[in-house]
């Protein structure tokens, strides 16, 4: 089985706000050769959380055959949802009263067939892969004409917008 690294960030300029994900996945070949690919993106009106969740998707969505991954995040939220199983009660309970199900949903699918851990890394601190993800990110958020947050769950808006 393939190993992969999967480092991703999130940004919102605004929670909610502009925001956008940064995601860097690395592999190194038989050969010794390392490959990387990055992917970003942004909305106009979306949460940090929402994006930091959409990094760490966008880079599973890319994985083409079954791999051991670690992804490494600055996001409490999304490692501790694994690493203490926060993730096993919600699905009990059908993410009842929880944001972002369809996020949290489409991430368990994307992971499906990997072997997966979660690292969290502290933020702004000088991690290469991190710092890189974090630039990728900011600089979706920073783009003009962002287009609008199509990804469900959208109950951070008020009614009325």
């Amino acid at each position: 089985m393939k190993e992969v690294r999967l480092y991703s960030d999130g940004s919102s300029r605004g929670n909610p706000g502009p925001g956008g994900y940064g995601t860097v996945l690395k592999y190194t070949d038989a050969e010794g050769k390392e490959h990387v690919r990055e992917y970003s993106g942004g909305y106009a009106v979306t949460t940090n959380n929402r994006m930091e969740l959409l990094g760490c998707i966008v880079g599973f969505e890319h994985l083409k055959v079954p791999c051991k991954v670690t992804v490494c995040s600055d996001s409490q939220y999304l490692c501790k949802a694994f690493n203490e199983h926060w993730i096993d009660g919600w699905l009990r309970t059908d993410f009842k009263g929880k944001k972002n199900v369809t996020l949290w949903k489409r991430l368990l699918s994307a992971m499906m067939g990997h072997e997966v851990t979660f690292q969290w890394v502290k933020g702004h601190n000088g991690h290469p892969e991190n710092e890189r993800c974090d630039q990728l990110a900011t600089a979706a958020a920073d783009q003009d004409n962002l287009p609008e947050d199509d990804l469900g769950d959208m109950d951070f808006l008020k009614d009325n917008e």
